[in-house]
């Protein structure tokens, strides 16, 4: 199970005036206005996703949220706080499946997955008037992973991605997850996936992780976010999300890795790292780290496997495909949160 941050009310601000919209204690589910859709997709099958699209006839940003590793299209959990804020700012959101959990030969960052998230794309465009400018992707763990895939694999459709506690290479996350030649349920599931235990350095696991393809991002805003704890607390080292910043940005911005293994291996920053500056979006988890360089960011937080709303969502808010991205959020639009459990 991974933690995530559980949306209990979102405090929105409009222009003049503040408005708050309660949502239901758990058991959480998705909206009544969320509805169950099926898409249908290039090679003849019909993908499902939950949708939701403002009546309003003018053209609206569309939020992309991805499922976690373990689930579904339909999975609530802290994906709900993705339909929420949709809600309530009125954005269109579609959750798609990309064939489900990440147990089969075409999930798991297959080239089929990847289509069929083009094509929920496409298909939302032609349910309502999108603003091409606005079309934000957001995933944690296992949709973190295929946010970042994403991004390296099709940067012309993302205005901004928001990437949380995903695993960049497979093969490294698979050898993490055998202990004295015994894969747990994690490596299992890459191993059934690929069809084969990956070798070392093995090109369909590589192919399937975005330290593949994330140098083809730098025209990307992409925002990397993790916890420090996670990797002991949680199922995926941060040092994942290190990785993944290097395999982003140019040569000379990459961080030694020597100090990212030695930032993970003692959870304090090596001699010659800056610490974060405060950031007040992240609220209770605050940045510990932080680089940046063009597009790319990376940041790790006080915290562990799970994704911080309230910064991911206001940070996706503030960016436009083809303009600068922004960094800095002046006017938070507050999510009130209590800790909970959700997804795998």
């Amino acid at each position: 199970m991974i933690r995530v941050l559980h949306l209990l009310s979102l405090a929105f601000s409009l222009i003049a005036s503040a408005q708050t919209a309660p949502v239901a204690k758990k058991p959480v589910t998705w909206p009544a206005s969320v509805k169950s859709v099926s898409i249908p997709v290039s090679d003849g099958a019909e993908q499902k996703a939950m949708w939701f699209t403002p009546e309003a006839s003018e053209k609206k940003p569309l939020l992309v949220g991805l499922h976690t590793w373990s689930s579904t299209y339909a999975s609530t959990g802290g994906d709900v706080v993705y339909a929420e804020w949709c809600l309530a700012q009125s954005w269109a959101f579609v959750h798609p499946d990309f064939r489900g959990p990440n147990n089969t030969p075409q999930a798991l960052g297959s080239d089929r997955a990847v289509q069929d998230i083009v094509e929920a794309v496409e298909w939302a465009k032609k349910q309502t008037a999108v603003d091409e400018n606005r079309i934000y992707l957001i995933g944690v763990s296992g949709g973190g992973h295929m946010a970042m895939l994403m991004a390296g694999r099709h940067p012309e459709i993302w205005a901004g991605v928001s990437a949380w506690c995903g695993i960049g290479d497979l093969g490294r996350w698979h050898a993490e997850h055998t202990k004295a030649g015994k894969s747990d349920r994690y490596a299992k599931n890459i191993e059934a996936a690929l069809g084969k235990v990956p070798a070392k350095d093995d090109p369909d696991a590589w192919k399937r992780s975005p330290e593949s393809c994330l140098a083809n991002a730098a025209s990307v805003p992409l925002d990397i976010s993790h916890g420090i704890h996670d990797g002991r607390l949680g199922s995926v080292p941060f040092e994942h999300s290190l990785r993944a910043y290097n395999a982003a940005v140019k040569t000379e911005a990459r961080l030694d890795l020597a100090g990212i293994e030695s930032f993970y291996a003692m959870q304090k920053l090596p001699a010659g790292w800056s610490a974060a500056a405060p950031d007040a979006v992240y609220g209770i988890h605050p940045p510990i780290f932080r680089a940046t360089s063009g597009n790319t960011r990376v940041t790790i937080f006080e915290g562990g496997h799970e994704i911080v709303h309230q910064a991911a969502l206001n940070w996706l808010s503030m960016q436009r495909k083809g303009s600068t991205v922004v960094w800095e959020i002046k006017d938070i639009i507050p999510i009130q949160m209590e800790l909970s459990e959700s997804g795998k």
